[in-house]
C-alpha cells in the first residue's frame, strides 16, 4: 500500500493551529483528514527530554529565544568576557522542557510496513541564573549546558505548543539503511522475528512498538541513523525476578501472564531483545524446559527462540 503522505507543512500548520483544550482525540482526527488513506493512532508519549531555550529578564521577558545565539553575539566568543558583562544582570536561561508524541498508521501486512509520525510537545521553563558569582565556566559550551549547575524549579514560560518533528516510512527507511550498520540489521532481524512468531500472526507491530530515531555523525563523518524499538506499554515491563527465575509450569505462568498483561503472544521475548542481557537468563530457562518435559510455546515461537539462542542479538 502506498498511501500518500500529508507534506510537513501541512502537518506542522496543523500543529501550530492546534488548541490543546480540545483534547488529542480531535488532534488524531485532523491528522486522520489530512491523509484518508491511512489511519493514525496515537500509541505512546515519551518525555523527559529538553533543548536549550533563550533568555529572560527578571521580570521574564524575553531578552533572546536562542540562547546559543545570544551568548556568540554577546561574548564575542570569549566567555570571560560574557560572565563579566552579565554577573549582575538578573537575567535566567531558560530551556525547551519536551515531550514526543507518537502516531503510528499500518500501511501493509508487514510489521515493518507502518507510517511513524512525531510530533513534539514544547514548553518554555526556568532552567537556571543565567550567571553565577561562584561559578565560571572554562567554554562556551559549557556555559550553555553545564552539567553541574544549581537550577531552578521549572516554572513555565508561556504556553505549551506542538511542533511537528517528522514522518517515516518505516519500510522504505529499513530498505535504505539495513545494510549500513549494525542498529539497522537487527531492528530488520526483529521485525522478521516478529513475522515468523505467534506475534506478528496475532498482533499488528506499530500498535505496540515505535522507533525511536536518531541521526549521529560516524567516525568518519558519514551521516547514521540509529532506530532502536521502544514498547508502548506503560506498565512495568518485568516477567520475573531473576534471582530466582522459576521453571516448568511457574514459568509458563509467567510469560504467558505477561503476554496477556501487554496485550500479544510471545511479548516476553521480544521485550527481552529490547533490554540489557541481564534478562538472557530467561530465555535459557524457557529453552530447557522445551529440551525437558514441558512443552508451553508453539512451534514458531520455539523456532525463532532457537534462532536466536543460536546467534543472540538485541535491539
Amino acid at each position: 500500500m502506498n498511501a500518500p503522505i500529508a507534506k510537513p507543512e501541512s502537518i506542522a500548520s496543523l500543529c501550530l493551529s492546534f488548541d490543546f483544550s480540545s483534547g488529542f482525540e480531535q488532534l488524531t482526527e485532523k491528522i486522520n483528514l489530512l491523509m484518508p488513506e491511512l489511519q493514525f493512532t496515537h500509541v505512546v508519549t515519551r518525555g523527559n527530554w529538553y533543548r536549550l531555550g533563550g533568555v529572560v529578564d527578571g521580570d521574564y521577558k524575553p531578552i533572546s529565544q536562542n540562547i546559543a545565539q545570544w551568548a556568540e553575539e554577546s561574548s564575542g566568543g570569549d566567555v570571560d568576557n560574557l560572565i563579566a558583562d552579565y554577573i549582575d544582570c538578573g537575567y535566567f536561561a531558560t530551556r525547551l522542557a519536551g515531550k514526543t508524541h507518537y502516531f503510528t498508521a499500518p500501511c501493509g501486512e508487514g510489521p515493518e510496513q507502518f507510517i511513524q509520525l512525531e510530533i513534539e510537545e514544547l514548553q518554555e521553563v526556568l532552567d537556571r541564573p543565567l550567571v553565577d558569582g561562584d561559578w565560571f565556566p572554562e567554554s562556551l559550551e559549557e556555559f550553555l549546558d553545564p552539567l553541574d549547575y544549581p537550577r531552578l524549579e521549572p516554572e513555565p514560560i508561556g504556553s505549551a505548543y506542538l511542533q511537528f518533528r517528522r514522518i517515516t516510512p518505516i519500510e522504505s527507511l529499513l530498505k535504505e539503511s539495513s545494510g549500513r550498520n549494525r542498529s539497522m540489521q537487527s531492528l530488520s532481524r526483529f521485525f522478521n522475528d516478529w513475522y515468523e512468531s505467534s506475534a506478528g500472526v496475532q498482533s499488528q507491530f506499530c500498535n505496540h512498538w515505535i522507533l525511536a530515531l536518531r541521526e549521529y555523525q560516524d567516525r568518519d563523518g558519514e551521516h547514521q541513523l540509529s532506530a532502536k524499538p521502544y514498547s508502548t506499554f506503560s506498565g512495568e515491563l518485568k516477567v520475573t525476578s531473576l534471582g530466582d527465575t522459576p521453571h516448568g509450569s511457574e514459568l509458563a505462568n509467567a510469560i504467558h501472564g505477561f503476554d496477556r498483561q501487554v496485550g500479544y503472544p510471545f511479548a516476553w521475548f521480544f521485550n527481552l531483545l529490547s533490554s540489557k542481557s541481564d534478562n538472557y537468563k530467561l530465555a535459557e530457562e524457557v529453552l530447557k524446559d522445551q529440551m525437558g518435559a514441558f512443552d508451553y510455546l508453539p512451534a514458531r515461537d520455539l523456532k525463532v527462540l532457537r534462532s536466536w539462542e543460536s546467534n543472540p542479538y538485541a535491539v
